[in-house]
């Protein structure tokens, strides 16, 4: 059954409000998601428009470097606000949607912390979004359950901590207007979640935690303090009641890890290697330079130079401030019905984890709760105190824009451009059916793997490059090999095998693919 809400001046809903969403979309929880829209949209939009105006000087020529102007904030000797208590000890993190039966057994996992993912493992379709909302309010405060055919869910003793990460800034929440504009997607997400479950999680004796995705410059940092200052103002709550860890996914970012930690100094919970979107955003930023290729995807490990000179950054960079350094994402899970392949799979996660433990990373990242064991294990044994904060591991680390910048040796393959175009065309099915963290040839896709792929795929294709065999790929060699890959998957996925070709092929590249996808989602 569907009911009409209260709305506050100035706010239009248009999308059926079921029964039960009268429990999250409550008068005073749409005013303050209101008033945070009116407070804080104008400057992400400006932010947004000097990600373009930024990217207009990449596609000149222009190369990143360390900013001169924060010179003095990379020099100084500062460190973040002390970590709450049950922050310390982050060895193994899951992340996965909002869906019920996830946020169940991710909190059940053994895993010391559960992201709950708004963002890259879901898909924003309305039901998704306020259902997710309500999944949280119950898991926050411990009713969370669910009847699944007779089968009985429910959380067991001491779950894993509860982060939460809204969209990113260029996301729209556009089911929901203020004044006439399109509601901000993180802002819906943050605004609901702080609202319902601030204070009952201050009665519980924590923290409101956070994972905040795809920033770009310390500026945008800046940003996210200030919603979250004036949130815990608002809500009648201490400085730091929010923590934020924030993900160091795009090529820019690596720049100004200091001063993203400085800016969220209050409020900081250290950074994360988001691997994937790291990738994208390489691929993206520089997709008009022939000097700047990557090749197959599949080449581009964190052995790389590129990748591991990131990463070992990120560690030094946060331990220098007092702040947690969490590695990235591994996304294979076990295979059914092949031991052979069971086992491969379980030991390239031993062997990433193994090599960010040694690094010094803090805590790791899975996709399933069936490699949270293994991670577990492969931390305690490397890692036997809560965190390496206070470890000398890369403090003498010498990392340069030329280290960061330069590409992996490697091919590109015909097998590379089939499997971004076969794995990019499943996974936007799947999402735009609803799904957002896909099972695909036994890894955990979601949204950024599909972003590689397409952004690969448009910038081979644009660059002209040559496969390893000797072929240049033309617009004619990759239209065959897309109708190829199209007729081994079928009908059912014409959909979204034409909107990929599209992200894939069409001038100018697309900022994110999750644009022109939400637009057909409901």
């Amino acid at each position: 059954m569907t009911t009409t809400l209260q709305l506050p001046a100035g706010m239009t809903i248009n999308a059926p409000v079921q029964t039960e969403y009268a429990e999250i979309l409550t008068p005073e929880a749409l005013a303050f998601v209101a008033d945070l829209h009116r407070r804080f949209d104008g400057r992400r939009r400006e932010l947004l428009a000097a990600r373009e105006e930024r990217q207009s000087r990449l596609d000149a020529g222009e190369l990143p470097d360390f900013l001169p102007g924060t010179a003095d904030i990379r020099a100084g000797d500062w460190k973040i606000s002390p970590l709450p208590a049950d922050l310390q000890d982050r060895r193994v993190e899951i992340t996965g949607p909002v869906d019920r039966k996830m946020i169940i057994n991710a909190l059940n996992s053994g895993a010391r912390m559960f992201m709950a993912d708004f963002e890259d493992a879901s898909s924003p379709t309305w039901e998704n979004v306020v259902d997710g909302q309500l999944n949280l309010c119950d898991a926050v405060r411990g009713t969370i359950s669910l009847d699944q055919g007779g089968k009985i869910y429910r959380l067991q003793d001491k779950p894993a901590m509860l982060l939460v990460r809204p969209r990113g800034l260029h996301l729209p929440e556009k089911h929901v207007t203020v004044d006439g504009e399109t509601m901000s997607g993180p802002l819906f997400d943050f605004g609901l979640y702080a609202f319902h479950n601030m204070q009952e999680r201050l009665r519980r004796g924590t923290g409101t935690y956070f994972y905040i995705p795809k920033l770009e410059s310390h500026l945008e940092a800046r940003w996210w303090n200030d919603v979250f200052t004036y949130t815990e103002d608002t809500l009648g709550a201490a400085r730091g009641t929010i923590r934020a860890t924030v993900l160091i996914e795009t090529i820019l970012a690596a720049f100004e890890m200091d001063e993203i930690l400085y800016e969220l100094r209050e409020h900081s919970a250290g950074l994360n290697s988001g691997r994937w979107d790291y990738i994208f955003s390489y691929i993206k930023k520089f997709r008009n330079r022939g000097d700047r290729v990557l090749p197959d995807r599949a080449q581009v490990t964190m052995a790389t130079p590129m990748m591991a000179n990131y990463s070992k950054l990120a560690v030094k960079t946060c331990h220098r401030r007092g702040a947690p350094a969490i590695g990235g994402m591994s996304a294979f899970i076990p295979v059914k019905n092949d031991p052979a392949a069971n086992e491969r799979a379980f030991e390239q996660v031993r062997a990433d984890k193994e090599r960010e433990a040694t690094n010094g990373h803090d805590g790791t990242w899975v996709a399933h709760p069936g490699m949270v064991q293994l991670a577990t294990e492969v931390f305690d044994r490397l890692m036997p105190a809560p965190n390496q904060i206070d470890s000398d591991k890369q403090a003498d680390l010498k990392v340069t824009a030329q280290d960061l910048l330069t590409p992996p040796e490697g091919t590109i393959t015909e097998g590379g451009v089939r499997m971004n175009i076969s794995v990019g065309i499943q996974y936007l099915a799947a999402w735009l059916q609803g799904r957002g963290a896909v099972p695909i040839h036994n890894l955990m896709e979601d949204a950024a793997t599909a972003e590689i792929s397409r952004a690969q795929l448009w910038q081979w294709l644009h660059q002209g490059v040559k496969l390893e065999d000797g072929r240049t790929l033309t617009p004619e060699l990759l239209d065959s090999l897309f109708q190829e890959e199209l007729d081994k998957l079928g009908p059912d996925y014409a959909e979204a095998g034409q909107l990929f070709k599209e992200v894939s092929t069409r001038s100018p590249l697309a900022e994110f693919l999750t644009l022109p996808a939400y637009r057909q989602l409901a």
